[in-house]
């Protein structure tokens, strides 16, 4: 059992070893912060880095939920939910939510960590855990693996989380702010102040201070996902800095390399959103260019299409049948004046087709299409599309 002791430096580490690491983590974070964005599609994708993080956090702790009790639990109210695992999600939904939302400079002090696990607790653990109150005299706790021993409860456990509080105001700020958020994230885990909530409580706390490190609005990344994913080594790196002493530097390691692979993961993400409203503008260009009545009915046709893929990766060849059946219900044959649409898109360059064996189909968009044509490029394509209806993708 590895007994918990008061650190005497509360955010040291060997600078030089880290030095890598951290460079690569504040690059990551620049390049997330000068990349365009749209309101409307980055707003979708923090959707979803929230989501991954309220499943990171609640998964490290064992909680165990299916996709769609996820989403309930990011919807629904607490009185609708059944098991605790929902109830910790949905707490933890609410209490990002609501991180979000502080001033940056608000204070973060001992009132504002005890608010951060009031909320994380109540309506999911406050029939064991008094939300927001630290342990008392014989209220212990042990963790991890190895086993861990908290903070002892009572007057030892306030002592502690007075000075860790009273560091974060002043001995933490000669630090970079990335180091900050990850040293307070540690030493919260460590010393368990709480009676149940710490590790969600801690990484809530993180992702506050991530985001006065610039990690806010259209660039909120899901460290609890990484941590979930790379549960083994985050609880090692954890469990390597209380055996060291409180020498910050394994975990500072691992949780910076997790800061730059999720701001990459993150700007992936928005640059396929860029590419994709790329791809819709060209697309609504260039085919409003067509004059004639037939070939503007054929364009509208060709136009829902591609909004269609647009929306995902790939689409099976029969559910874009069936997706696209009102837009073609009143042609003789439907079928044929699809399948020629798509080979017309597929000439173009706008549409790939994937044969996935004997007469099944995928397709989808090529993003890099407005980087191929111009508009010349485009009229000279669609004189050179054969005339016949031919079901060439089909063959």
């Amino acid at each position: 059992m590895i007994q918990y002791e008061i650190p005497q430096h509360w955010i040291a580490y060997d600078g030089p070893v880290i030095t890598s690491a951290l460079v690569e983590a504040k690059s990551a974070v620049l390049s997330l912060k000068t990349v365009p964005y749209q309101r409307r599609w980055v707003e979708g994708l923090q959707q979803i880095q929230l989501k991954r993080e309220v499943a990171g956090t609640s998964r490290i702790e064992g909680a165990e939920f299916t996709e769609r009790e996820l989403d309930a639990a990011m919807q629904q109210t607490p009185e609708q939910l059944v098991t605790r695992s929902q109830k910790q999600a949905h707490a933890a939904v609410h209490t990002y939510r609501w991180i979000a939302t502080l001033p940056p400079d608000q204070p973060i002090d001992a009132d504002l960590i005890r608010t951060i696990h009031r909320r994380i607790v109540t309506g999911a653990d406050d029939d064991h855990c008094p939300p927001g109150q630290l342990r008392q005299r014989d209220q212990n706790v042990t963790f991890g693996a190895p086993r861990h021993r908290g903070v002892e409860g009572g007057d030892e456990c306030e002592q502690a989380f007075d000075h860790f509080t009273r560091a974060l105001g002043r001995k933490f700020r000669d630090h970079d702010p990335l180091l900050q958020a990850i040293a307070a994230h540690y030493h919260l885990a460590a010393m368990h102040p709480f009676v149940d909530g710490n590790g969600r409580t801690a990484r809530a706390l993180e992702a506050l201070m991530l985001q006065r490190a610039g990690l806010r609005d259209s660039s909120f990344i899901a460290m609890s996902n990484y941590y979930y994913d790379e549960k083994t080594a985050y609880l090692g790196a954890l469990a390597e800095v209380r055996q060291r002493g409180s020498d910050l530097t394994p975990f500072l390691q691992f949780a910076l390399r997790g800061v730059a692979l999720q701001s990459q993961r993150l700007l992936t993400e928005i640059q396929h959103e860029i590419s994709k409203g790329l791809f819709r503008n060209l697309m609504l260009d260039l085919f409003s260019l067509l004059k004639t009545p037939k070939k503007r009915v054929i364009a509208e046709r060709q136009l829902e299409i591609l909004k269609l893929l647009l929306d995902v990766e790939w689409m099976d060849w029969q559910e874009v049948i069936r997706r696209t059946s009102s837009a073609y219900a009143t042609l003789g044959n439907p079928l044929k004046a699809l399948v020629r649409d798509v080979n017309s898109l597929a000439a173009l360059g706008a549409v790939k087709v994937d044969k996935l064996g004997e007469g099944r189909y995928r397709l989808g968009v090529r993003l890099e299409w407005p980087t191929e044509i111009t508009e010349t490029a485009f009229f000279e394509k669609l004189k050179q599309l054969p005339k016949a209806k031919t079901h060439s993708f089909l063959r």
